[in-house]
């Protein structure tokens, strides 16, 4: 059984999640960071990180984190944290594939002793029924006898500054006793925060994947909360606020849900339900609901226009803000998309202004490509859709320049006053 001073340490996926947990461990002790992206490896050799999560500065303190793109080197390792994406399909299915990609390269260099963690967000008993097959087809090694497994689920909120990975309490577990202590042990080193041992991998990963389906039901809630104090003409943020000042209420806000997380692990654990013959209920009436919103906005702001005897077809609208959520450049699953493409089903032109996106990669990944600056005074309508700094920064007056003498305003995210805005969700 391996000591805890006998850990090679390798980060197999940098991106949101892999790179700042590699940064953290390069920090006190020697890891190599490898991904399949050879541009991807380029960039972090040279200093860079294109998502933002982690600055230069930070990057250099890093000292003992090496970088590669050659999955031969990975045989150094005896411990390998597995971060690659955990994505849905277009059916809303679970796509295993890059963890299945991820278990076959190490496989393939996997030793006797060796310890395979994941961090990735699956479905209870993914890591063992998933991962640890294919572990042993590629090895020729047998689990829990020549090889072991750890589950410690990722707790990133890309765009936080505050909430970074040593900061947020982190729950571990491996496929024994001892390799659950060796894997605890390893991320003390870094989790200033502390860490919650589970009793099992199934426990860990159900711990992950019900932490992001409560908030999306939860939001769900507030979403249709939002729809009915919108037909009876109650300000829903200012119920909102009035609800808050009782100490145990919940301060969630309604809006999209997208992003790698609230928007996509709900459907792991609906999908592992319905494979046992239960059906859920809850969680998926949240999710349609949830998925809706983009569709329910762009009706309000068309129905906004038309009263104010504002042609719809043909008209422009601007959309600010393409990206999941506020102040980061992660376009993964956002929902702001249906906003645009239910408006181009009105024979709405449409513009996206967004700041923090990379035009090529909007492109790439849903056809559109953002403005480099909105035009002065060309709009019918504007949908504030993403809470980025800079649109604060700007104020009411210079958003509304951005419209016609007659145009509507539809905030999304409170990022204004509510007189100084026509809609509010």
């Amino acid at each position: 059984m391996l000591q805890i001073e006998d850990v090679k340490l390798a980060l197999v996926g940098l991106g949101y999640v892999g790179l700042p947990l590699a940064v953290e461990f390069g920090k006190k002790r020697s890891v190599l960071g490898f991904d399949v992206n050879a541009s991807r490896v380029a960039e972090l050799r040279e200093g860079k990180d294109h998502t933002l999560e982690v600055e230069p500065a930070e990057l250099a303190l890093a000292s003992q984190l090496s970088f590669t793109d050659d999955p031969a080197q990975l045989a150094q390792a005896n411990v390998f944290i597995v971060t690659v994406p955990t994505p849905i399909d277009q059916y809303k299915q679970p796509d295993l594939t890059p963890l299945v990609r991820a278990s076959e390269t190490i496989g393939k260099v996997l030793k006797r002793g060796d310890i395979v963690v994941y961090e990735s967000t699956v479905y209870p008993g993914a890591t063992e029924e998933v991962c640890v097959p294919v572990l042993e087809r590629m090895s020729g090694l047998k689990f829990n006898e020549e090889f072991y497994a750890g589950y410690s689920p990722e707790r990133i909120n890309p765009g936080d500054k505050a909430h970074r990975v040593s900061s947020i309490r982190k729950v571990t577990s491996g496929s024994t006793p001892d390799v659950a202590n060796l894997v605890d042990t390893l991320y003390k080193q870094i989790i200033l925060a502390g860490t919650h041992k589970a009793p099992s991998i199934r426990v860990a990963e159900a711990a992950k994947v019900i932490e992001n389906t409560q908030r999306d039901v939860n939001i769900a809630l507030i979403n249709e909360l939002a729809l009915i104090f919108n037909k009876m003409g109650i300000d829903t943020l200012a119920v909102l606020e009035a609800a808050g000042t009782k100490w145990n209420f919940l301060p969630f806000r309604p809006g999209l849900v997208g992003g790698h997380c609230i928007g996509v692990d709900p459907y792991y654990l609906t999908h592992k339900a319905q494979a046992i013959g239960y059906h859920p209920e809850i969680i998926l009436a949240g999710r349609r609901l949830n998925d809706s919103m983009g569709v329910y906005v762009a009706a309000q702001l068309v129905k906004a226009m038309t009263k104010r005897s504002i042609q719809v077809r043909g008209s422009k609208v601007l959309v600010m803000g393409l990206t999941f959520k506020e102040n980061c450049p992660d376009l993964r699953n956002t929902r702001v998309v249906d906003i645009v493409r239910e408006l181009g089903e009105y024979q709405v032109g449409v513009d996206v202004y967004d700041p923090w996106v990379d035009p090529d990669e909007a492109e790439r990944m849903y056809g559109i490509r953002p403005v480099s600056a909105p035009a002065a005074g060309a709009y019918d309508g504007i949908v504030i859709a993403v809470a980025h700094r800079q649109f604060a920064a700007m104020g009411a007056r210079a958003i509304h320049a951005f419209g016609k003498p007659e145009h509507v305003l539809y905030d999304l995210k409170y990022v204004l006053a509510a007189a100084d805005a026509d809609l509010r969700l």
